[in-house]
């Protein structure tokens, strides 16, 4: 089982628990505001997410890390790898509850699973996602030292989309 310990996070698979912090989490139409058309995911649709990432885990060998707040075992979000349909190369993406933002806690999160990506899993590029003007997302992005790559629209809604990439060679560790 693939588990990765930072200063104050594990990042681990998913677990039976897990469905009821995440719903939560995607229920907030704050967290949701910059995924997808921006609408809160129920309680089923968050148990066909954690289904497809664990999917994906198997059929990609990375996906999606749950991930868990050392000091008390509570659900932050998630954060780690997946491909998106529209554009076939691996993806860095991270989720956390609102309670958890300003904290340093997606940083952390998002560099341990970049670290994971390149040195782990030997990817020799990673992407990164974001709506425009998802300013938090893409401070994070930069922090981590990717660098726009191309800004094209969403296939299904339409909005603008910028993505970000770091390469192998380019990465700071």
């Amino acid at each position: 089982m693939t588990e990765i310990f930072t200063p104050r996070l594990l990042l681990r698979r998913w677990q039976e628990d897990d469905l009821t912090p995440l719903s939560e989490i995607n229920a907030d139409p704050a967290v949701m505001r910059w995924t997808d058309d921006g609408s809160p995911r129920d309680l089923d649709q968050t148990a066909e997410d954690i289904e497809r990432y664990e999917e994906e885990w198997d059929e990609e060998g990375f996906g999606l890390f749950a991930v868990e707040l050392l000091g008390t075992g509570e659900l932050v979000g998630f954060t780690g790898l997946t491909v998106p349909e529209f554009l076939p190369e691996a993806a860095l993406a991270f989720r956390l509850g609102r309670a958890f933002w300003g904290q340093g806690y997606a940083s952390e999160a998002a560099h341990a699973s970049l670290e994971f990506a390149l040195q782990d899993r030997g990817l020799e590029r990673v992407i990164s996602i974001c709506r425009e003007g998802d300013s938090a997302a893409e401070n994070v992005l930069h922090k981590l030292g990717m660098t726009l790559d191309r800004e094209l629209a969403d296939p299904v809604h339409r909005y603008p989309l910028r993505v970000h990439a770091i390469d192998l060679t380019e990465y700071q560790g």
